[in-house]
């Protein structure tokens, strides 16, 4: 499927920008010190530029559409995932081994 390696692809391309973009952003506590500092520098510290806000939101929304998409061609194309290959219910128990010169006991007489 041509377009789930696309989608794939683009998906795992939206998750290393995002990662990338989110660390080259600055902290909203950058400007304050551990030992000092008033609280009002919180409230006059620059919260970054609205470009890497706007580039993180398009492609946190890029990734949230990829995963959806992806999660809906998988189970429409028969793909199989972790949680189909595994059984429902526990195999039936088998009967156990009769010692041998012991005869078989007879099923019971059914009831009148």
């Amino acid at each position: 499927m041509l377009i789930y390696a696309f989608i794939r692809v683009l998906h795992i391309v939206a998750c290393i920008l995002m990662i990338m973009v989110v660390l080259l952003q600055t902290g909203r506590g950058a400007g304050l010190s551990v030992f000092g500092g008033s609280g009002d520098s919180l409230i006059t510290t620059p919260t970054g530029s609205s470009f890497m806000k706007n580039v993180t939101t398009g492609l946190a929304c890029l990734f949230a559409f990829t995963s959806l998409f992806l999660t809906l061609l998988s189970s429409r194309s028969g793909m199989s995932s972790v949680t189909g290959r595994t059984p429902l219910s526990p195999p039936p128990a088998a009967a156990p081994p009769v010692p041998p010169g012991v005869p078989p006991t007879p099923p019971a007489p059914p009831d009148k």
